[in-house]
């Protein structure tokens, strides 16, 4: 029997002082692929922030990776981001650096030292992202959707059990939106269990999973017409 890797018992999710979310109550088994959907404004980020440690969990009972969300402090932040991956919409690649130093930074700040392994672990998840070509390249040297694959290979690079993806595709075109939900749906298929924040619902039709809806403070499944 699993034991899934997110757990909430009547959570309220808070932004500041405010409740935007209430009585949540959820379970995310590993290999899962859902999203969370709602206007801009009903609580999808602050969702996704309580996860990785960014707002506190005030109110009700969570587990995420093995953390406690509520007994979570600052000293636990690092350990519990690097059994998680974060994907961003605007991708936070370091501007002055190559596509190898992101990595390589991330890498370092995780504690790894060893070059070589490194430097194989870099283009393993290249090599998974379709991205090793541009190794040495800057970030203002590639395309939003190819920044976005190399943001999805940092998030890649300590074996994460969860990928969380806030809006990733929300800063790119319809076709590049569709090449890395593909890559997410392709990297889900090998086992990786993610939840993705969105508002893409053209995505959804085209890619069906579990779908969450935020709206009017509460968080539940809806069920998702076939086109």
């Amino acid at each position: 029997m699993y034991q899934p890797v997110l757990k909430l018992d009547d959570v309220t999710i808070y932004q500041g002082n405010n409740a935007v979310l209430t009585n949540v109550n959820l379970e995310v088994n590993p290999g899962e692929f859902l999203y969370i959907i709602g206007k801009t404004g009903t609580g999808k980020s602050s969702f996704m922030k309580t996860l990785y440690g960014d707002l506190p969990l005030k109110s009700g009972k969570g587990t995420f990776v093995d953390y406690d969300l509520a007994k979570l402090r600052d000293k636990h932040i690092p350990y519990l981001r690097r059994k998680i991956g974060i994907v961003f919409q605007d991708f936070k690649l370091l501007p002055d650096r190559s596509v190898y130093d992101n990595l390589l930074f991330v890498l370092k700040a995780t504690g790894w030292s060893e070059k070589r392994e490194m430097d194989v672990k870099i283009n393993e998840v290249l090599d998974k992202v379709g991205m090793k070509n541009a190794v040495h390249k800057m970030p203002h040297q590639i395309s939003g959707g190819e920044q976005q694959r190399v943001a999805i290979a940092r998030a890649l690079l300590n074996d994460p059990e969860v990928i969380l993806a806030d809006e990733p595709t929300g800063n790119l075109d319809p076709q590049t939106s569709v090449e890395v939900m593909q890559l997410l749906k392709e990297i889900n298929q090998n086992g990786k269990t993610i939840i993705m924040a969105t508002h893409d619902y053209a995505l959804l039709m085209k890619f069906p999973s579990k779908t969450l809806k935020c709206d009017s403070g509460s968080l539940f499944e809806v069920v998702q017409k076939t086109v």
